[in-house]
């Protein structure tokens, strides 16, 4: 069962130091795309954007875990084979919340699951593979850099580190 953000490693360490402070979030993405090449996007709850699976990384967690949980609490989908592909550590910005982060975060790409995908879950309110040309509606700005970094990654071999 998914933890509520109350419950969440990332929203107790935020209720302990209020909203103004900089704080580090530490988690995963997880790039999925079906046979046919199509990306897997979700709908968020909280504001409506297109977004790729990702979240924040619970103590005891690997990041690898976390891309799994992730995918999994947002799509119904579990990953079986993951490929990381890029790291962030120097990004910083405020959500829509008002709340600051820096990032520490990994980018996988997966290409095999179990499960079927279900559109709707706790944090997302739609869902769906989509071909990379015709992506849905408002986007996470996060979006275009993490396709352009995979396929730099797929070009040279190495893990993308920003």
């Amino acid at each position: 069962m998914a933890l509520t953000w109350d419950e969440s490693y990332l929203g107790k360490v935020r209720a302990s130091i209020g909203d103004t402070d900089t704080i580090l979030f530490v988690g995963a993405r997880g790039v999925v795309f079906d046979d046919q090449g199509r990306l897997l996007l979700i709908q968020r709850s909280d504001n409506h954007r297109w977004a790729i699976p990702a979240g924040a990384m619970e103590l005891g967690e690997s990041m690898e875990d976390c891309a799994i949980r992730e995918v999994w609490e947002e799509t119904g989908l579990r990953a079986t084979s993951l490929t990381p592909f890029a790291f962030y550590s120097a990004y910083t910005y405020t959500n829509d919340y008002g709340h600051t982060y820096q990032q520490i975060l990994m980018s996988f790409r997966i290409d095999s699951w179990e499960g079927e995908l279900l559109r709707q879950t706790d944090e997302s309110v739609d869902a769906g593979f989509f071909p990379l040309d015709d992506l849905p509606g408002e986007k996470s700005f996060v979006i275009a850099e993490t396709l352009s970094d995979l396929e730099l990654f797929q070009e040279t071999g190495r893990l993308v580190l920003k």
